[in-house]
């Protein structure tokens, strides 16, 4: 009997949590397949902005100073754009890009037996017990490659936990807990970090034209964030939903798990050859960072800034940096015997990758009429407004603006989209009562990340539904958003009561980050 059946025997049935996440299992995969929701949800939005471009809200733009008007989708002109533009829309939708470029290089290093191997090696000395940690430690980290962890991450949780003999939903969980629930919690700076810096700034000057905001005014709590995601992630991943998952069998005709008890001296010798030739390429890249003139780094000279070339070229990078050891080692190893072998890999893996691109293409077309009708922007500055009335004490007005920027991340996907809208209007209103913006910054944070685990509008949600449907087909929308759901609580709680316990203490929030804001 597996391990996996021996828990199904023993699981907990029947607790309040249990049955609440049932019934959000039960009401989401009712919900149409996602390509059908997506579509449904476009349609409701057209219907909406020609209903609502005759309302007049009242709202100013805290950017633009305009009034804030829903676009009426369904005017002659507005068709004829949005006909003329289906195809660039789908094309030019980022996640489509990177999700393929980046599983072509994937397809090969696993077709080829290199991933198989290093999982056999990483698990030789990593103890069971740490195994949930070390995952979410390496999700949390990937951050700073910007979305690679989606695309080689959250797979390989579930890989590694099959092949250790749990759940492998539970696996693809935790790294997804990891990557997108604690995507603000990162010990190492990224690009995120001077692009909402950015805009904090921009909403600060509204209030203190002064006023300047460090890129690194969160990395202090960012950093510590990532011991808080990593307990949390562990708990909820091994006492709530692996028991869960124990009732949930996976299906037989699913992807087998990789054998990862030993390994031959040819295996090993295959795979010294092909990580001493990732070695080499990694020690090529960092050559050519190293000097100040690089090509590689932005105009300033920078090399995590989001218009350095080398952090626009993370995904190429990812492809090149997984084809050379998948091809060595398939070579040194047999499995690839001919070159023909490397272009078949990464035709099955695109082969695998149908169902997320028709996923795409109603995503894509989507989330550009939302825009473009002006529903988030209406959505994000009436909840703004709504808790600035409020007049809350400065710690509740700090959880009431995590749990604003929550349900905003509901329906507005992009950090900085966000952050552009709530920014301007919680940054000098908070200046007003005495809080910096660099601790409203750290909450919107904290706020932005929870609520990405269970937001279908969250890009690569879809993606994470493709992952789950390798072992169990029925997974659905519903499945995800149920498995997703503890942490999500576990993490809004969780980190709240852990930025305000921080700000009690009086621990720095980064450099040059002050707690309370005071005029000159």
């Amino acid at each position: 009997m597996s391990k996996i059946e021996t828990q199904a025997l023993s699981a907990p049935r029947g607790g309040a949590m249990d049955k609440f996440l049932n019934f959000i299992e039960r009401a989401g995969n009712k919900i149409p397949d996602p390509a059908l929701l997506f579509f449904w949800g476009l349609v409701s939005v057209w219907v909406l902005s020609a209903i609502l471009s005759h309302v007049d809200f009242g709202l100013i733009h805290p950017v633009t100073q305009a009034p804030v008007e829903i676009n009426n989708l369904l005017t002659g002109d507005n068709i004829a754009h949005f006909l003329s533009t289906m195809v660039k829309n789908f094309t030019g939708f980022a996640p489509l890009g990177i999700v393929l470029v980046a599983m072509l290089g994937v397809g090969v290093a696993e077709a080829s037996g290199f991933i198989n191997t290093g999982l056999k090696k990483m698990l030789a000395f990593t103890p069971q017990k740490l195994l949930t940690p070390m995952l979410i430690l390496v999700a949390i980290v990937s951050h700073t490659a910007a979305d690679a962890g989606y695309v080689l991450v959250i797979p390989l949780g579930g890989i590694i936990f099959h092949a250790a003999g749990r759940h492998p939903l539970a696996g693809i969980a935790a790294a997804f807990a990891g990557v997108s629930g604690g995507f603000s919690a990162n010990f190492i700076p990224s690009g995120v970090d001077p692009l909402l810096a950015g805009f904090t700034q921009e909403a600060a000057v509204i209030y203190d034209p002064s006023y300047v905001v460090n890129p690194l005014a969160n990395i202090y709590f960012t950093g510590l964030s990532s011991l808080v995601i990593i307990a949390i992630g562990w708990y909820v991943t091994e006492k709530v939903i692996e028991p869960r998952l124990a009732n949930t069998p996976i299906d037989d005709d699913a992807e087998e798990a990789p054998d990862l008890g030993s390994f031959t001296a040819l295996e090993s010798k295959a795979f010294s050859r092909a990580g001493w030739s990732m070695i080499a390429g990694i020690a090529l890249l960092i050559a050519a960072l190293i000097p100040e003139a690089s090509p590689f780094r932005s105009p300033t000279g920078e090399l995590t800034a989001f218009d350095a070339p080398v952090m626009e070229s993370i995904v190429p990078l990812i492809f090149i940096l997984f084809v050379i050891p998948g091809v060595v080692y398939g070579k040194v190893a047999g499995t690839f015997k001919k070159s023909d072998d490397v272009i078949k890999a990464m035709t099955k893996t695109m082969a695998g990758m149908g169902s997320f691109m028709v996923m795409a293409f109603f995503i894509a077309q989507f989330l550009v009429a939302f825009s473009a009708s002006n529903l988030g922007t209406l959505l994000a500055l009436s909840g703004a407004q709504a808790l600035q009335a409020l007049d809350l004490p400065p710690q509740v007005t700090i959880v009431g603006m995590i749990l604003l920027t929550a349900s905003v991340n509901l329906l507005v996907g992009s950090a900085s989209a966000k952050w552009a809208l709530i920014g301007p209007i919680m940054v000098p209103m908070l200046m007003a009562v005495g809080l910096s913006p660099e601790l409203t910054q750290a909450a919107f944070r904290v706020g932005d990340s929870v609520s990405n685990i269970i937001s279908p509008m969250m890009v690569f949600f879809p993606l994470v539904v493709v992952y789950m449907q390798r072992y169990v087909k029925s997974s659905g929308i519903g499945s995800l958003a149920s498995m997703m759901m503890p942490y999500s609580i576990a993490m809004l709680i969780g980190w709240t009561a852990f930025l305000l316990l921080y700000w009690f203490i009086g621990i720095p929030l980064g450099i040059q980050a002050p707690y309370t804001y005071s005029p000159m």
